[in-house]
């Protein structure tokens, strides 16, 4: 490999490293700490590996995470999943959803052993509610267009992906993610949840002000509602991967926030 080229691969390893590690020893989390457990559950057209840099952030500061693979055949399935990841658990957890993944923690985050909710661009509908009523009121969203098969599923259409799911995201990957991406049984979004965890659990929210997923003015509406603490984030919906830091930083702000309670 040539001399310029080495360089260039070795400061985007470093560069990778530095985005995905704690800032320095003293965000290792203390032994004592109550809540040390943390599950992750990923939202429509994408599975569990987008987590990679928020689980190696979490890792290196001491927590214990679980990542969920949601089948995306129904919001009774993708729950189930949730709790049997939540059954592992050998103490308290936060509980972490993407987009979609916000409604599944909803529903599924009553479980005694969830400790906080943080929700990350994602849904919130309350009990009664269904998941497509969230989005009523609110600009559509144009760039994020949804291409549906005989059979009820949803893909993100891939002439739109990069600009609707992940503009910020490099050309690789994107293409990567586009032709990996899980669909999901759209009739998900018709079902009526039995149950809002935050009313009863304490919420946290990270917005990405870039994303063409929903409108901006949405995310504000749901994280307010759930009288969320928010953070916002320069980013599009794939924040999930492009963000590693401010999530895993505001999980950890969680954590310790409910620990000392």
């Amino acid at each position: 490999m040539p001399r310029t080229m080495s360089t260039l691969a070795a400061a985007a390893a470093a560069a990778a490293m530095t985005a995905t590690m704690p800032a320095n020893a003293s965000d290792t989390i203390p032994e004592n700490q109550a809540v040390k457990n943390v599950v992750l559950v990923h939202g429509a057209f994408a599975d569990g590996s987008g987590w990679k840099g928020v689980y190696d952030n979490l890792t290196q500061r001491g927590y214990r995470v679980t990542i969920v693979q949601n089948p995306l055949t129904s919001l009774e399935d993708d729950v189930a999943a949730t709790r049997r990841a939540l059954e592992r658990q050998d103490g308290p957890a936060i509980l972490v959803g993407h987009s979609w993944g916000g409604t599944v923690i909803t529903e599924a985050g009553i479980d005694a052993k969830v400790a906080g909710l943080v929700y990350v661009s994602a849904l919130s509908p309350d009990a009664g509610e269904t998941t497509a009523q969230q989005y009523e009121g609110f600009a559509p969203a144009s760039e994020f267009v949804i291409e549906t098969t005989k059979d009820g599923f949803g893909y993100v259409s891939p002439g739109k992906f990069k600009a609707g799911f992940a503009h910020d995201v490099s050309d690789a990957d994107v293409a990567f993610m586009r032709d990996a991406q899980v669909p999901i049984n759209m009739s998900a979004f018709g079902t009526e949840l039995g149950n809002a965890a935050w009313r009863t659990k304490p919420s946290w929210a990270v917005i990405a002000t870039e994303d063409k997923a929903f409108d901006q003015a949405m995310l504000i509406h749901m994280a307010e509602r759930i009288k969320a603490k928010i953070t916002k984030v320069s980013a599009s919906h794939a924040l999930f991967m492009t963000q590693p830091t401010a999530i895993a930083d505001t999980i950890d702000e969680a954590a310790k926030t409910v620990s000392a309670k």
